[in-house]
């Protein structure tokens, strides 16, 4: 009898098992496929709370987390109201957190998500707060450029970085269109892990150059 119902059981947690993976990759192509144009709506966090209940689902899996907190950074650097700004970030930076704790270590990607965080904290007044999170986000972007070269979005970021840098502290457009430029080359060469892994980063590169090009 015990036997029997531990076969019940067991069978009972593969079909479980099997449903929520069932269930995990339509999700994610769904809501991957929504970001740019929810983005632009401003409507990040609603997607963001999509990817979060995934990741809670599935248990297992890192990248709805890291795209939880990727539509919060982002939906932190286009708010509006700066007292809202830093509780935003805060929920990245706890999402991230699960995402790397569920890999076991840092990568690249969670890297590059971490320096952005890092810059919408800053953003809130940059004056004030530029030695401590400018420091950071710089900091994240060496380190996501050494866990992976070949990633883009790193160098993305680090242009990005120095097109806000005034050229009197060693930013401005023309030190960053190489790095944009570069940042391009590699985005031509580069393929994700998997349909689900990031590849975001080149649109956003492009219309950078556009602008320091002007």
């Amino acid at each position: 009898m015990k036997k029997t119902i531990l076969s019940v059981l067991i069978i009972g947690l593969c079909i479980t098992t099997f449903a929520q993976s069932d269930k995990y990759a339509p999700a994610m192509k769904k809501n991957i496929s929504m970001i740019d144009s929810v983005m632009q709506k401003g409507n990040g966090k609603e997607l963001a709370n999509n990817f979060e209940r995934i990741a809670d689902a599935e248990k297992t899996q890192w990248l709805p987390y890291y795209y939880a907190a990727y539509c919060n950074v982002m939906s932190a650097f286009m708010e509006k109201d700066k007292t809202k700004v830093d509780a935003i970030a805060d929920k990245a930076e706890e999402l991230i957190t699960k995402a790397e704790t569920i890999l076991g270590k840092e990568n690249s990607e969670t890297a590059i998500i971490k320096s952005m965080i890092a810059s919408a904290h800053m953003m809130v007044d940059p004056q004030a707060r530029w030695m401590q999170y400018g420091q950071a986000s710089s900091e994240n972007i060496e380190k996501a450029k050494e866990l992976d070269p070949a990633n883009p979005r790193a160098v993305y970021l680090e242009g990005q970085a120095k097109f806000y840098t005034p050229e009197s502290f060693g930013g401005g457009k023309v030190v960053a269109i190489p790095l944009f430029e570069k940042a391009l080359a590699m985005f031509d060469t580069f393929k994700p892990e998997s349909e689900f892994h990031p590849a975001w980063g080149k649109n956003a590169t492009q219309y950078f150059l556009a602008q320091a090009n002007k």
